[in-house]
Order: structure tokens, then C-alpha cells, then sequence
């Protein structure tokens, strides 16, 4: 089973930036659609972007959109979300998981990590 790896989270003020990233252990993610979920407290599990497995094609909710950049090395067997102009509402857990595309909406197939932090406060 495909288990993927969180990293890059942390503390930032509003209008910061951060580059979270997700690494496969055991398998490789290359044939994997992947994408970003986050989970803020209180509230549901949310898509917030997707990446086709040859980076070619992405997807991003309303919320993020203009403001974080899904991309991915295949060769490095890691996929990023680059996160700019981050707001107080972007705080939340940040997980990485195989992704699809529904209407409207990104949803996440599989298991889950353990998720990376990322607060934004000043």
C-alpha cells in the first residue's frame, strides 16, 4: 500500500510563505495521481489541489487558487505545494493523498499520514 510522508509545515506570518512536501516510502508515487487535503479544527477534510502523474494538468480549490502551486518531481519521487500570501483561514493539518476529481470537488483515495501543521498568525 502506497504510504506517503508530510513535511514543511510550521509557523508563518500572514502573507508568508511555505513548501510543503510529500514523499512516497515503499512505493513509488510517479503512477499516482497525488494531491493536498487539509483539515482545519472543526472542520471537514477539504481538497485543496491535485496533480495529474506527469504534472501536466492541475487543479486547485477556490480558496487557493492564485495563491499556492501543486507541482512534482517524478525523479525525486516527491510532490510539493507551494503556499504564497498565506492567510489565518489556511491554518490547518496539511496530508497528501492519491487524488480524483469529482464534481467540483477533490477527493482523496487510500490512506491517510500524519499530516504536517501550519499556522498562520502573527
Amino acid at each position: 500500500q502506497l504510504q506517503l510522508v508530510e513535511s514543511g509545515g510550521g509557523l508563518v506570518q500572514p502573507g508568508g510563505s511555505l513548501r510543503l512536501s510529500c514523499a512516497a516510502s515503499r512505493f513509488t508515487l510517479a503512477v499516482y495521481r497525488i494531491g493536498w487535503f487539509r483539515q482545519a479544527p472543526g472542520k471537514e477534510r477539504e481538497g485543496v489541489s491535485c496533480i495529474s502523474t506527469t504534472g501536466g494538468s492541475t487543479n486547485y480549490a477556490d480558496s487557493v487558487k492564485g495563491r499556492f502551486t501543486i507541482s512534482r518531481d517524478n525523479a525525486k519521487d516527491t510532490v510539493y505545494l507551494q503556499m504564497n500570501s498565506l492567510k489565518p483561514e489556511d491554518t490547518a493539518v496539511y496530508y497528501c493523498a492519491v487524488c480524483v476529481l469529482g464534481p467540483g470537488t477533490i477527493r482523496a483515495i487510500g490512506s491517510w499520514g500524519q499530516g504536517t501543521q501550519v499556522t498562520v498568525s502573527s
